[in-house]
């Protein structure tokens, strides 16, 4: 509700509603967009590189991470689209024929977020999909009303477990797998060249694509562990959802951690060697200028706590990894304020510096995004299985034939 006030009031009265300025253009719009698409990249990790390497402790989450991969598109898709000066006209990006011969301009960045988001989130939906009918079916087989029993009959197309069903089945999902791999970089390294590509201090580096692409991976695995951790205990799925996934998860999000802080070092590093005084001055801006708590707080949240996850104690402390992901999570969204705010009020020149405030309404729409994102997420909960029957299943036949 405070999303759909938001945005009534944002359509009502413009973007003057948010807090940008003259030198701050990009802000809480596109920091949330930024952090929103990063973590939705986790789901497609787990579901499609898990797969396709054969790793079967992905079959207990992988389905919750596919259904947060897509909410959370959802919520990146719309940000762009509220930052638009008139956001009613945002199918004017999408390449169509018309009798006004519009064409999107292929050089900006927004038309390219526009392919990249698009495409990631039609690929992930489908191997979202595609990974339900086994159990589509399961629930048209025990369905006790004729609704039901005709829409997920509609939804498992004729799903029988035959033989062919299943080589068919396993054929389409590794393809899917093999296809939405590459997106899991090309997504995020498209939405890094938003700043590469520019002349601006901070944001004209070569290292965004990796940067950012590691950057997603890592907040995308603790936004999981934030949601699997409190799940797994009230719903008491210890038995499938186990210590190790826990643990395994953790290991990747600090693997994915140390590369994030190899980035924010390269990233100093290459400020000074390239001798360039703006590239300078900018490292410096960050780290003691006006925002330097925002740049301390980050290095604290990415960089330091996340160094307990070296010790399989803190790693099998449930508690202590939560409390982990929630740091990661505010200290990602931080990077993007460093990124986007930090760079922004301090340009060229002098003259044109400004600094910027955030109001009421860049607050109101990025905790709403949250609301819609959990909305979602409660809905998936309560009419779908966020648990693979059919793979536990055979997980479970493959054990008692090993005993």
């Amino acid at each position: 509700m405070i999303f759909l006030a938001s945005v009534t009031m944002l359509l009502m009265n413009g973007v003057g509603i948010f807090g940008n300025n003259v030198p701050v253009a990009w802000a809480f719009p596109i920091i949330n967009f930024v952090w929103w698409i990063g973590i939705g990249h986790a789901g497609t990790l787990i579901s499609a590189i898990l797969l396709l390497f054969r790793q079967e402790w992905r079959n207990s989450i992988n389905r919750f991470a596919e259904a947060m991969t897509l909410f959370a598109v959802a919520c990146a898709g719309l940000f762009p689209i509220l930052h638009l000066g008139r956001p009613w006209f945002f199918y004017w990006l999408i390449p169509y024929p018309n009798t006004y011969w519009l064409w999107p301009q292929f050089r900006s960045p927004l038309a390219w977020d526009v392919f990249a988001v698009s495409t990631y989130a039609t690929v992930s939906l489908l191997f979202w999909l595609v990974g339900l009918i086994p159990d589509f079916a399961k629930m048209r087989d025990r369905s006790t009303t004729t609704l039901s029993r005709y829409v997920w009959g509609v939804l498992a197309m004729g799903w029988t477990g035959s033989a062919r069903n299943w080589q068919r089945y396993e054929v389409a999902y590794l393809l899917l797998a093999g296809l939405s791999t590459p997106l899991v970089v090309s997504v995020h390294s498209i939405v890094s060249l938003d700043f590469a590509v520019s002349v601006m201090p901070g944001w004209h580096n070569t290292i965004f694509p990796p940067y950012f692409v590691a950057g997603a991976v890592f907040a995308g695995f603790a936004m999981v562990l934030t949601l699997v951790i409190p799940i797994r205990a009230i719903y008491k799925l210890e038995g499938i959802i186990t210590m190790q996934h826990i643990e395994n998860m953790a290991k990747v999000m600090l693997a994915t951690g140390m590369v994030v802080v190899y980035g924010y070092a390269m990233e100093a590093f290459i400020a000074w060697y390239s001798g360039v005084e703006y590239e300078v001055f900018m490292i410096a801006n960050r780290m003691f200028g006006p925002y330097a708590w925002s740049f301390w707080a980050l290095i604290f949240c990415n960089g330091v706590v996340i160094q307990l996850m070296w010790f399989k104690r803190f790693r099998t402390n449930l508690v202590l990894v939560w409390i982990v992901t929630i740091f990661v999570s505010i200290g990602m969204w931080l990077e993007r304020f460093v990124i986007v705010v930090t760079s922004l009020t301090r340009d060229f020149l002098p003259s044109s510096w400004g600094n910027f405030m955030p109001t009421f309404f860049d607050f109101s729409l990025y905790f709403g995004s949250m609301g819609l994102f959990f909305a979602l997420l409660f809905l998936f909960i309560r009419f779908l299985p966020m648990i693979n029957i059919f793979e536990v299943q055979i997980l479970q036949r493959n054990i008692d034939e090993s005993h």
